[in-house]
This record gives C-alpha cells, structure tokens and sequence, in this order.
C-alpha cells in the first residue's frame, strides 16, 4: 500500500482529523461519556462522594508567604495599585487556606468512616481538589480525578488513584461523571467553576434529575457572604424545602452524610 494514502481510504476510526472535525462531533461526546465509564466499572467503583472547590486555595504556609511577598513588593513601590489588588486577592485566599485542610480532613473521614465504600471524586486539579483526594489518598480509598483541557492546562495532582485520573474536553460530560455516581455532594469556597457544578447539581436535585442526595457548603462566612438562599425563598423563586446544608468544619460535613445513609 502506498505511502501516501488519501483521508477517504483511512478507517473512519483511525482518522483523526475526521474524529477532530464539527462533523464527528457527536462521536466524540459519546466517546467521552463511555470511556470513563467502561475503566470505572472495571474498578468497581459505583458510588464516589464529590468534592467541589476552588484550584486556587493552597495550604496556609504558601498563602502566608505570598501576602508577605506581596506586602515587600509594595514598600518598594507603595502607589502601585495592580500590587494592592493583589495583596487584596493574597489576603482573600489566606482566610480561606483553612479549607484547604478541612478538605483533606473530609477526604479522609469519607474513606475511614465510609470503611472504603466510597471513593473521592473531584475535578482533579490543584488547592480544594487536591486536597480532598489527598485525604481519601492518604486514608488508602480510591481517589478520582476529572481534569478538564484548558486555555492554561492544570495537571492532575500527585493524590488521584493510579489509572483513576482523566481528561474530558466537554465541561456538560465531566459533570456528568462527576454527579451521576455521587452520593453526595461536598462544596468547599471556589469561583466560577464551583459555583457552576454547585447550582447544576441543587438544580438537578430540585428537579428530580438526580437522587435526593445531601448538598454540603462548606464555610458559613464564605457562604453567606456570597449568597443569601434564604431571599431566594423569599422571593419565591425557589422553595424553602429546596435545602442544601451549611457547615463549617469536615466532620460536620460527613455528620450529615452518615445520618442520611446510617452509616455508624
């Protein structure tokens, strides 16, 4: 066969600059929904508890160091107000580096206290996530990771099972994977992309999409900064019955998860 064979004779699956075009574009969220599924189900696993948060909170040390950085940088040059942003955003970060080990608490609560039934699931990536599959890691229970292709690619952290870390393209597929196996759902403070997995999850809850399953956010100040669900009620736009839960600490967290299943 020569060399220089033409698109039209490649195999349909070998071919992929068709698997990449618009056309092939359902192929692909197919494929995206079966392959993570089909190395699950050869791991047993069935029920994970997923843990939402921010890539960009990082233990206390580091948060520390950067304010401190930031704050040296602007007695050199006191009138700079890009750097008083970022001394802003570095102090923000600082309040919220206690969650980053309440996360890693949960994560090895979830394993212990679960005795291993269930694993920990995240998006795979630094701060919240990693911490969270660094308990469940830490503990010896599965540790899931669902990376995502971005503008500025992330790596998946050091504390995701061997062969249990994947990447998605589809923001609606990962999701996907993320909540349909959940059992519940674990919200520490993060941005957009939190925000998001968060409000799609209570909106499928609400609707009956997805099991009645506990919807924890972690941190009251945060939280309630942020939002007010209680005026949404008010309003009513939602229902006061369309409860989630609001902790402080990983023990609180799993306190709820333990009652909702009887788990001793």
């Amino acid at each position: 066969m020569a060399k220089n064979i033409p698109n039209s004779y490649l195999r349909a699956y070998e071919d992929i600059g068709f698997l990449k075009s618009n056309e092939a574009r359902s192929v692909r969220v197919q494929l995206e929904l079966l392959k993570p599924d089909v190395i699950l189900k050869k791991h047993r696993i069935t029920q994970g508890i997923v843990c939402f948060g921010s890539a960009r909170v990082c233990e206390q040390k580091p948060a520390l160091e950067r304010v401190k950085n930031i704050e040296a940088q602007l007695k050199q040059n006191p009138s700079d107000k890009k750097l008083r942003e970022k001394l802003k955003e570095a102090k923000g970060l600082l309040s919220l580096s206690k969650y980053y080990d309440e996360a890693r608490k949960f994560g090895e609560l979830a394993i212990k206290k679960g005795r291993k039934q269930y694993a920990i699931v995240t998006g795979g990536g630094p701060g919240i996530m990693e911490a969270a599959n660094r308990g469940a890691f830490e503990a010896g229970g599965k540790s899931i990771g669902m990376n995502i292709t971005l503008p500025m690619e992330q790596e998946p952290n050091p504390y995701i099972t061997k062969g249990l870390a994947f990447l998605f393209h589809y923001f609606a597929i990962r999701k996907m994977h993320l909540v349909m196996r959940s059992r519940a759902i674990v919200v520490f403070p993060g941005g957009y992309g939190t925000m998001d997995e968060m409000f799609e999850t209570l909106t499928l809850v609400q609707t009956g999409k997805k099991d009645n399953i506990p919807v924890i956010l972690v941190g009251k100040k945060f939280w309630n900064d942020i939002f007010n669900f209680g005026k949404l009620a008010n309003y009513g736009v939602i229902s006061h019955e369309d409860k989630y839960h609001l902790v402080e600490t990983a023990q609180e967290a799993w306190d709820i998860i333990a009652g909702k299943y009887k788990i001793k």
